[in-house]
């Protein structure tokens, strides 16, 4: 179901001077011949990223899982990119998540790097749902304006596919025009917040306990650690 946004991700990476680079080990490819799954990870090197990963989780008709996270290079002050697609099919169950998330919850930081976002919060009323996430603090590492829905078929083929291309357009814009004068942060204070982005976010990825089910708790605990939030280990 998210193969259109897989490509649509991977042209903007190849536009943006990317090269993909093989996922280590047994985080490229994992199959679960008992649920019928395969997931599959990538890792991408581009200019302007210290690190960014790509995780497709396939499982026919039941789930099917698109996720994303983009770390800035050091020198770049500029939000961690967040994508989370999961799609139920037995529920008919859409859940969106994509955001910019920020390094500090500052605000001159937001008005600095935001103001993309915000518009297109408020474009798409019907991905700007009020309902908070049941698994994390939206305070932290999340933005004021982070399209989030709890939707249904009408959500996934409707809105969805158009504003996540307005979502990696206003990404990228924020890239291109970084780093520039207006950056604040020095290299070892962005890099000890990129950090603790992963501790926070390992202790509370509510993916964990999905992968789990499907792969075992072994290749689940390696994948979280090792590959999604490496900076735990």
């Amino acid at each position: 179901m998210f193969d259109p946004f897989l490509e649509q991700l991977n042209q903007g990476l190849l536009a943006h001077g990317g090269e993909q680079v093989a996922a280590p080990g047994d985080f490229a490819e994992k199959r679960s011949s008992e649920r019928n799954s395969l997931i599959r990870s990538w890792l991408w090197s581009v200019p302007g990223f210290r690190r960014w990963r790509v995780t497709r989780l396939d499982a026919g008709d039941s789930l099917q899982v698109l996720n994303s996270v983009a770390y800035p290079a050091l020198d770049n002050e500029q939000p961690i990119l967040g994508i989370d697609l999961l799609w139920f099919g037995a529920r008919q169950k859409l859940v969106a998540v994509l955001d910019f998330q920020p390094l500090i919850q500052d605000e001159a930081y937001l008005a600095r790097h935001f103001q993309g976002l915000r518009q297109l919060h408020a474009r798409y009323p019907d991905l700007s749902g009020e309902e908070t996430m049941r698994s994390f603090d939206p305070n932290k590492y999340f933005s004021p304006w982070l399209l989030f829905c709890r939707g249904g078929a009408e959500e996934a083929s409707g809105s969805l596919p158009a504003a996540f291309d307005l979502f990696m357009q206003c990404y990228w814009e924020l890239t291109d025009k970084a780093p520039s004068g207006d950056q604040t942060m020095a290299a070892e204070r962005i890099q000890q917040l990129q950090i603790d982005y992963d501790r926070y976010s390992a202790e509370r990825d509510p993916a964990h306990g999905l992968f789990t089910s499907h792969f075992g708790k072994d290749w689940s605990d390696r994948f979280l650690h090792q590959f999604l939030f490496p900076a735990t280990v």
